[in-house]
C-alpha cells in the first residue's frame, strides 16, 4: 500500500517562497510519475506540477510556470515543490499524487492520470 505524506505548508508573505515535500512509503515510486495539485476552498481541485519517473520531464500549469519547480530524490523517495513568488491565489490545500503506471512517459495534467493521494497541506498566502 503506497502512503504520500506532505509535508512543508504555511503561512508566508506574498512575494515569500516555501518547500513542499511528499515522502512516499510502502513502495519504491523511483519508477512512477509523481504530481502536485491544489484545492482552495469553493474550487475544485486543479492541476499544479508533475515530474515523470525519471526526473527528465516536467510539467506545469500556466498560473505557475517560471514560479514553482518540481524535482524528486529517487534516493530519499521524496518529491518537492519549490514555490517562489507566492501570491495570495495559491493559497490551497496541496496535494502530492502517485501514478501507479511504471516507466510512463507521456504528459499529465489531470487528476485521473493518478491514483494515489496524500492527505494535503495547507499554504496560506497573505498580501
Amino acid at each position: 500500500q503506497v502512503q504520500l505524506v506532505e509535508s512543508g505548508g504555511g503561512l508566508v508573505q506574498a512575494g515569500g517562497s516555501l518547500r513542499l515535500s511528499c515522502a512516499a512509503s510502502g513502495r519504491t515510486l523511483s519508477a512512477h510519475a509523481m504530481g502536485w495539485f491544489r484545492q482552495a476552498p469553493g474550487l475544485e481541485r486543479e492541476f499544479v506540477a508533475a515530474i515523470d519517473w525519471s526526473g527528465g520531464s516536467t510539467y506545469y500549469a500556466d498560473s505557475v510556470k517560471g514560479r514553482f519547480t518540481i524535482s524528486r530524490d529517487h534516493a530519499k523517495n521524496t518529491v518537492y515543490l519549490q514555490m517562489n513568488n507566492l501570491k495570495p491565489e495559491d493559497t490551497a490545500a496541496y496535494y502530492c499524487a502517485a501514478d501507479q503506471r511504471r516507466f510512463y512517459s507521456g504528459s499529465y495534467s489531470k487528476e485521473n492520470e493518478f491514483d494515489y493521494w496524500g492527505q494535503g497541506t495547507q499554504v496560506t498566502v497573505s498580501s
